[in-house]
C-alpha cells in the first residue's frame, strides 16, 4: 500500500536500477591517474550517488561533502517527507510568507514548463495522489478507482495557475490545494550539485539523484553509457543512450502503482485526474536535469505528434519512449 505522501517515481528508478550499464566496472583509476571518488546516500527519499574523478582524493572528498550538505539543505525546502520542509508547511497552511528563494525559483520554473506543455506538467496534482492513496488503501476498494463525483471535486483543486507567487509570499488561491515537486525538484537539486562541481573546475562527474547529470565525459574519453530499463522486465535494458555533458530523466507509470494491475499510478493527467497510459516509460535527455525532469513528466501525457512538436522546439532535447509493445521510439526521429 502507499502512504499519503508516497514514494516518488524517482525512488523507483533508483531502487530498481532503471539506469544501468554505467560503464564503471574496473574504473577505480582512470587514465591520467584520476582516481574514482564516490558517495552513496539518499535524496528526497530516493537512493542517490555521485561518482567523480580527480587527481587529488582529499579535494574530491571535500567537494562531495559540500554536495551532500547542499542536498540536505534543499531537501529541507522541497521534501514531502519532512513535515517541517517549506513545501510541507505550504501544503498545510495554504500560504508561506518569506519563502526560501530556491522554492520561489523552482515554482517559477515549474510554471514555465506548465505553460510550455499546455498544462500537462502541473505541480498541483498532489490532491489526486491523496485521493487515490486513500481509495486503494481502503478494504475492498473499487478497482475502477475513485468515485467520479469525488474525483471531479478533487480535480477542481488542480490548477497551476492558482498558485500566487512572489519573493515575499506563496499562496494557494483555491481551498485544499497542495503541490508536489517530485516531477522537478530532483532535477533542480541535481543541477545545483552539478554547478558546485563545475565551479570547482571538475569535468568528469556523474551525478544520480533520481535524475542523471553528467559533467563532461567519462575520463576514458567516451560518453557515459546509460541503459533504459525494460518496463516489463526490469532485469534487462531495451536501449542504451550516450550521456555526454547532459542530463537524463525517466518517467514510468509502473514506478508507483496504486493497484496490483498497474492501471492506476502516480502519473496523473491534470485535465482528467486519471493515470496516463500512452507510454510504458518516457526518457528525456536535455542540457539540464531540471528541464529533463519536468519534460519527462509533462510529455508523458502528450500524444506522439504533440510530443514530437514540442521536442523539436527545444535545443539539445531528445525523447525516448517505450511503447506498449516494447517498441522504442525516439524524437527527433
Amino acid at each position: 500500500m502507499t502512504s499519503q505522501s508516497g514514494p516518488s517515481r524517482r525512488r523507483f528508478l533508483s531502487i530498481a536500477a532503471a539506469f544501468t550499464g554505467l560503464g564503471l566496472s574496473g574504473d577505480a583509476t582512470a587514465p591520467g591517474q584520476h582516481e574514482l571518488q564516490s558517495w552513496h546516500g539518499t535524496a528526497l527519499g530516493a537512493r542517490a550517488s555521485i561518482r567523480l574523478y580527480h587527481p587529488d582524493p582529499e579535494f574530491a572528498r571535500a567537494l562531495i561533502e559540500r554536495a551532500r550538505l547542499e542536498i540536505t539543505r534543499l531537501e529541507q525546502v522541497f521534501s514531502l517527507y519532512r513535515p517541517d520542509s517549506a513545501v510541507s508547511r505550504l501544503n498545510r497552511q495554504g500560504v508561506l510568507h518569506a519563502p526560501p528563494l530556491d522554492l520561489v525559483r523552482l515554482l517559477a520554473e515549474a510554471r514555465r514548463y506548465s505553460e510550455l506543455t499546455g498544462g500537462a506538467f502541473d505541480i498541483t496534482v498532489q490532491p489526486l495522489w491523496r485521493l487515490y492513496a486513500e481509495h486503494f488503501n481502503a478494504k475492498d476498494a473499487e478497482a475502477g478507482g475513485p468515485d467520479p463525483e469525488i474525483l471531479a471535486e478533487v480535480l477542481a483543486r488542480v490548477d497551476y495557475r492558482a498558485v500566487s507567487l512572489d519573493t515575499a509570499r506563496i499562496a494557494f488561491e483555491k481551498p485544499d490545494m497542495a503541490i508536489t515537486l517530485n516531477g522537478i525538484a530532483q532535477g533542480y537539486i541535481t543541477d545545483s550539485v552539478a554547478n558546485l562541481f563545475r565551479r570547482a573546475g571538475l569535468g568528469n562527474v556523474l551525478i544520480d539523484l533520481g535524475e542523471l547529470r553528467a559533467l563532461g565525459r567519462h575520463p576514458a574519453g567516451r560518453p557515459w553509457s546509460v541503459g533504459l530499463e525494460d518496463p516489463r522486465r526490469g532485469a534487462r535494458s531495451l536501449e542504451t543512450l550516450a550521456l555526454d555533458d547532459a542530463a537524463l530523466a525517466t518517467s514510468a507509470g509502473h514506478g508507483t502503482r496504486f493497484d496490483a494491475a498497474g492501471d492506476h499510478h502516480h502519473l496523473f493527467e491534470p485535465g482528467t485526474g486519471r493515470s496516463s497510459s500512452r507510454y510504458l516509460s518516457l526518457s528525456v535527455k536535455a542540457p539540464t536535469a531540471t528541464e529533463a525532469d519536468a519534460l519527462s513528466t509533462g510529455l508523458f501525457h502528450l500524444d506522439q505528434d504533440r510530443l514530437a512538436s514540442l521536442v523539436g522546439q527545444r535545443r539539445g532535447v531528445r525523447a525516448t519512449a517505450i511503447l506498449g509493445n516494447n517498441e522504442v521510439r525516439e524524437w527527433p526521429a
